[in-house]
């Protein structure tokens, strides 16, 4: 299964949180690691479509208020799945960006 970094992110975060629950405001502290500046606005949107897609991979479970039209994602929770998914990740050694040979640079 692929993974985007923030969602790496927000499973290391909620396996690695004391409580059950976890408030989602915590996963704002991934932009501050990047170069590239974006609108809190962008940032809560790509927030809430990541949280909702790790949702619908079974991964994570989400608490909040639903309306007629939209539904808000207050807290999430690790699944069974997601709890063996994030040990993985936890576990995975980072991969380095070397060049792969080919076969006519070994030829030279």
């Amino acid at each position: 299964m692929k993974l985007s970094n923030l969602q790496k992110y927000i499973l290391r975060q909620t396996w690695q949180s004391d409580k059950p629950k976890v408030n989602r405001a915590i996963f704002n502290k991934f932009y501050e690691q990047t170069k590239n500046p974006t609108s809190k606005l962008l940032q809560a949107k790509i927030i809430t479509r990541s949280i909702e897609r790790l949702i619908d991979k079974g991964l994570l479970t989400g608490f909040g208020e639903k309306t007629q039209y939209k539904l808000f994602i207050s807290q999430i929770k690790l699944t069974p799945r997601g709890k063996n998914t994030a040990q993985k990740l936890l576990g995975q050694q980072v991969e380095l960006p070397f060049k792969k040979p080919t076969r006519a640079s070994l030829k030279k």
